[in-house]
């Protein structure tokens, strides 16, 4: 595990960004259920950001605000145009230093949206999402409560 990895251990998140592609949704909308089911704050763009608003001013407040970036990898998303511009962001904000969860929802070139992300510790949720869950919930420290499948 690099060092960068276990330096993020134990910080619990105040509120964690949820990075994705659009074209993720669904995935993303079941990360975000069963995390916030667990009592993790997640700012998710597809319950967070209201009709009519300003949609790049609400992601630019909520990467401010949040603490913590978990960004879902995937093929759409390492294409994804808004996710290398989150990534880039935290990647660039002091308090995200340590604080870049990647996870690995199915398989495709990590390196494409920032070669640096293989300094942080990956969570794998190419298998069972609750454990996937489990896994990044044990990076801050946290059990985890198995709910309903």
């Amino acid at each position: 595990m690099p060092n960068r990895a276990r330096r993020t251990q134990s910080a619990l998140p105040h509120e964690v960004f949820l990075s994705r592609s659009a074209k993720d949704r669904r995935s993303a909308e079941r990360i975000t259920q069963v995390l916030r089911g667990q009592g993790i704050p997640v700012w998710y763009s597809g319950t967070n950001i209201l009709g009519a608003a300003q949609w790049k001013d609400e992601i630019g407040k909520a990467l401010q605000r949040c603490d913590w970036l978990v960004v879902v990898l995937s093929p759409r998303s390492v294409k994804s145009p808004w996710v290398n511009r989150e990534l880039l962001y935290a990647l660039d904000d002091v308090p995200y230093e340590t604080r870049i969860v990647p996870i690995s929802f199915k398989t495709c070139q990590d390196k494409k949206p920032s070669w640096t992300l293989r300094e942080f510790q990956f969570v794998d949720f190419t298998g069972d999402l609750h454990e996937g869950c489990r896994s990044l919930r044990r990076i801050w420290g946290r059990g985890y409560k198995a709910g309903p499948r």
